[in-house]
């Protein structure tokens, strides 16, 4: 609004100087960029963050596979969930000997992280695999894709906002600045005569 009620003031103001409608009109482009570029840009790339996030889910859903574990014996120690898709980032697990079959039937065994608070031989956990057995993290669900997309939109919105505020921050500084420099120039031209009878007007 200030940038309208900028405009309208300077429209036919005898005393506007360029600078003054230049200052109205940049501060007019910004607030529309800010309005609309802005929201613009931060859908598109919301969207094609979904479109990318969602086929690598499903991708992966497809790929890995939740199979059953047999601990082979305890190997002690306690670590933190690594995962940074699990519901609770403070789940625990325990360093365990396993083994296991991958979902081509393959036998694997190694040391891995079971959800188990006091493992024992025998205790069976699940994990997730790739087709070959290998060890790997849970597949990416939908909900968390779309959670994922919408902060890249809102991200994206907000750096293009941003962006254009400091533009038009630059922009108005610099015209100040010229603003001033031929105030400084006037006065060096009325300096010299001024307070002298019969000078000026």
């Amino acid at each position: 609004m200030r940038a309208l009620t900028g405009l309208w003031r300077w429209r036919h103001n005898p005393l506007r100087r360029t600078t003054d409608l230049a200052e109205a009109w940049v501060a007019l482009v910004a607030l529309l960029l800010i309005a609309v570029a802005a929201p613009v840009a931060g859908c598109l790339v919301g969207a094609a963050a979904q479109n990318s996030l969602q086929r690598s889910a499903r991708q992966q859903q497809h790929a890995r596979h939740l199979v059953t574990a047999t601990v082979v014996r305890d190997l002690g120690g306690v670590m933190p969930e690594t995962d940074p898709d699990t519901s609770s980032a403070r789940e625990t697990h325990s360093r365990v000997l396993a083994s296991w079959a991958g979902p081509d039937g393959t036998a694997q065994h190694g040391p891995v992280l079971a959800d188990l608070q006091s493992p024992h031989r025998g205790d069976r956990f699940s994990l997730w695999t790739d087709p070959h057995g290998r060890i790997t993290t849970r597949p990416l669900d939908s909900a968390t894709a779309t959670t994922h997309a919408v902060l890249a939109g809102v991200g994206t919105a907000l750096l293009a906002a941003g962006l254009v505020e400091g533009g038009r921050r630059l922009t108005v500084w610099r015209l100040v600045r010229r603003r001033y420099a031929r105030w400084d120039q006037a006065w060096d031209r009325a300096g010299p005569d001024w307070g002298k009878a019969g000078t000026g007007s």
